[in-house]
Formats: C-alpha cells, structure tokens, sequence
C-alpha cells in the first residue's frame, strides 16, 4: 500500500483516524490500534513480512529490557547489545545483500575457471533497511543511557512499525517518540498542520515526481543520447528523487502529526547546499544523522589524525551507498561523496572556493551532485559510464528525436520541470508553511489537493523510490 493511492487515501487512512479518536484518549489503546493498522498496511504487499518485522520487533525488545535490567554485569549489556546487532544486520544482509554477494562470488569463480554456485533468490522486504535502523538506534541507545528501555512491548512495536515512517523513513529514534508513546496530546491546530503537510507531500510525488519520472526513464532507458538529452534526463531524475521522497517525508511527518507524534525534518532544501558537506547536513538528514551518530563518532571520528578521518567518512560514504542497494553503483556514488567529502575536509575551513559568490557555489556544487546521481540512477557501471559518456557529447542521436518529440522536452514536461525549479528556490518550505494553517491556505491546498487527485488517477506508474531501499 503507497500513500498516493486510491486504496489509502479514501479507505485506509480514514478508517484508521475514525478508529483512532472513537477509542479512549489513553494511548494504550490507539498504540494497539496503530500498531494494528501498521500491520495491515505493512502486511498489504505481503503477510508473511509481518512475521519478520515482528521477530526483529521482539528480540530488540528482549535486549533492550537484558540491557537495563538492573544487576546486569558489564559483559551481560555487551552480549545483548552484540545479540541486538547481529542478529538485527544478520537479518539485514541476508536479504538485502545474499543474491549480490553469490553473484560476485560466481564472477569470481569463473574468473579463475571454476564452475559457480546456484544462486539462490531472495525476496527482498519492503522497508527492511528503515525499520532495522529503528531497531539498532534503539538498543544502543539503550545500551548509552540516551533512551529508557520500553516497559510495554505494545508501545514498541508500535514505533518500529508505525506506518507514516516504517517503510522509507524518516529514520526515528526511539528517544525522541518514547514521551509521545506513552502521553501525547491531540489539538484541532496539530491536525491541521498534518493534513496540509500531508496534502502538500501528496503533491509533490502526484504532480511533480511522477511526471518527471517518466523523463528520468525515458532519458536513462535510451541507447543513444545528445548531450542536451543526457543533461536534461540527469536533472530530471534529480528532481525527481528529491520531490519523491521529501514528498514522502512531507506525508509522513504529516501523518504522524494527524496520530499526536512529531516526527523530524528530513530534508532542508538540498539543492540549496553551498558544498556537499552542506548537502549532507540538508539530505535525507535522518539517514546522515544516524550515520555521523551509530558510525562516524564511533569509528573515532575527526579526532585522530587526519589519515583517519579521511578514512572513516570514506568507510561512512561506502557503507551508506551499500545501505541503499545491493549494487556496484551504490557503492561507488558512496565512494563519489566520500571522495568530495575528503577533498572538502583537506581544503581547510577556509578554502578558495569559500571567495566564490554564492550561486557560483550552489551551481558548482548541484553539478557534483548530479554527477552523483548518474552513478545512483545507472542499472550498471556501464550503463553510468555511458551515461557520462553522453552528458560529455560521445553519445549517438539516433534517438533523440523520438525523445524530444516525446519524453523529454514535451510542453507538459517542460512546464513541470519550470514549477519544480522555482519550487527548489520557494523561500519557505512545506515543512515550515504548514506549521499555521489560515482559511486562505486551506483553499490553496484543497484545490492542490484537487489537481493531485485528478493526476494520480489518471497516472499509469507510481512508484516511491526509496521503497527499494
């Protein structure tokens, strides 16, 4: 189930509120029903997942309670927490990177003659990297004194499964939920404020992801580009993946609003960012966050030398490109912002660049990125260096006239590419526009809201992104 569907708009979500408020006001209840209705709209690709986050759910839960348990020796907390880990990431990596890792191992068999292994597929659970994180922020956090061990399981697994945020972020972390599980309060303001951010998410993913998308595919699915083409496909999908998936965190962020919880910011206008360590602090700010917090700091950081800190933000990129697929690609757009990451930290606090006028650097600093983004977008290395190939003028133009006519440089397209462009420069954001919500406001968003109806209606494709993450 997708927040941008018929079934939730008009069936699930309703129910799920009308639930919610007819129940008493103590949360116990509406955590039962909520966790309930995470279930259902969890379990709607496939029941048996349910199992799955439920047994990840349970053992995070039991040592969490091992950890705090008052009497545990030193070495007892370590074990659970060892236990939270592995068998947390055990889950992770069987079924999110087994198929990878039995392909490279044929490739490397038969680069030595050897006959390969049967590869054995692997479904791969919807979400598994966002609630598995939720999951490991939770034990060691337990594990630091920075959060309280859950007292009701109930409660717990309410927060891992939370549907708003269980299957693409944003990452939550325990601590800053724990005091909303147990007591959190309702007002007719709050809710107005989460069915605006909703609404305007909505949006963004209906009305300008979506349609962008089909340029994205169309311009990565050729087999010949212009430069022209390339350039205008690559920032098509750059558009896309923002307005995807800070659309989704508009939505859930929104939701979570509608339920009592206030969920964080997970996108400050990135495309705004003066460096890509700026970028990083504005993109997916749950993702980076958790890992400065679960494996920069601990790794040692920027207090060794200066060898080791260009080591742990490379070990960091690498690791957070494998996190976002079982893929070669990923793992070098890992290694792309690690390299630019080093680079940043060895031109000092006050490098050239820092005399640049200010949108020299935006400019300087969105290319870099939507360099990046070839390597994310590419199904293969090849495909990427392809790609550059055509973004540099090596392409062919066999197609581009087919693609022009179409795909890419369609009025409509182009229409939707100027509003997502101003957008990208709004002086306030969604986040923040919806924080008050006046009688005009409620107009412009109802006929937004309209408009995105009548779009998601009649779109044939609508993915999230990020879902495969």
């Amino acid at each position: 189930m997708v927040f941008t569907s018929y079934l939730f708009v008009f069936y699930f979500l309703p129910l799920v509120l009308a639930g919610y408020y007819a129940l008493p006001a103590r949360s116990g209840w509406r955590n039962a029903w909520l966790l309930l209705a995470s279930y259902v709209f969890y379990g709607w690709w496939n029941p048996w997942f349910v199992l799955l986050m439920a047994g990840v759910t349970a053992v995070n839960y039991v040592c969490g309670r091992l950890i705090a348990r008052p009497g545990t020796t030193p070495g007892q907390r370590r074990w659970s927490l060892a236990s939270a880990v592995v068998l947390s990431l055990g889950t992770l990596c069987f079924f999110k990177y087994f198929v990878f890792l039995q392909t490279n191992l044929n490739h490397i068999l038969a680069a030595f003659g050897v006959g390969g292994v049967p590869v054995w597929q692997v479904v791969l659970p919807i979400g598994i990297s966002f609630y598995i994180f939720h999951a490991l922020s939770y034990a060691v956090d337990v594990y630091r004194g920075t959060a309280r061990a859950a007292r009701s399981f109930a409660d717990f697994a309410c927060y891992i499964a939370l549907f708003p945020q269980s299957v693409a972020g944003p990452i939550i972390r325990y601590n800053t939920v724990e005091h909303d599980l147990r007591d959190r309060s309702h007002s007719a303001a709050q809710f107005a404020s989460g069915i605006t951010l909703f609404i305007l998410g909505f949006a963004k993913k209906v009305l300008l992801a979506n349609p962008l998308g089909t340029v994205a595919d169309a311009a990565f699915g050729a087999q010949s580009l212009d430069a022209v083409g390339a350039w205008f496909g690559v920032v098509a999908y750059a558009l896309q993946i923002y307005f995807d998936f800070c659309g989704y965190s508009d939505m859930a962020v929104g939701l979570g609003r509608m339920f009592g919880f206030e969920f964080m910011k997970n996108f400050d206008a990135p495309y705004r960012a003066e460096s890509i360590t700026d970028f990083w602090r504005r993109w997916h700010i749950s993702l980076s966050t958790f890992l400065r917090d679960y494996l920069y700091i601990p790794l040692g950081g920027n207090r060794g030398t200066t060898t080791r800190t260009y080591a742990n933000l490379a070990i960091v990129m690498l690791l957070g490109g494998l996190w976002h697929g079982a893929n070669w690609t990923f793992i070098v757009w890992g290694a792309w912002h690690g390299g630019l990451l080093i680079a940043e930290r060895w031109a000092g606090k006050r490098p050239a660049y820092q005399r640049l006028p200010k949108p020299v650097r935006i400019a300087a600093t969105f290319l870099l990125v939507l360099g990046s983004w070839v390597w994310f977008r590419a199904a293969t290395l090849g495909d990427a260096l392809l790609y550059f190939r055509a973004m540099l003028g090596g392409g062919g133009s066999s197609e581009v006239g087919a693609l022009l006519a179409g795909q890419l440089f369609a009025p409509g397209k182009l229409a939707v590419m100027a509003v997502a462009l101003c957008f990208l420069f709004a002086r306030r954001q969604a986040h923040e526009w919806s924080e008050t919500v006046t009688w005009p406001k409620i107009a412009v968003v109802l006929l937004v809201f309209i408009l995105a109806l009548l779009a998601m209606i009649s779109q044939s494709s609508n993915p999230f992104l990020y879902f495969q993450f």
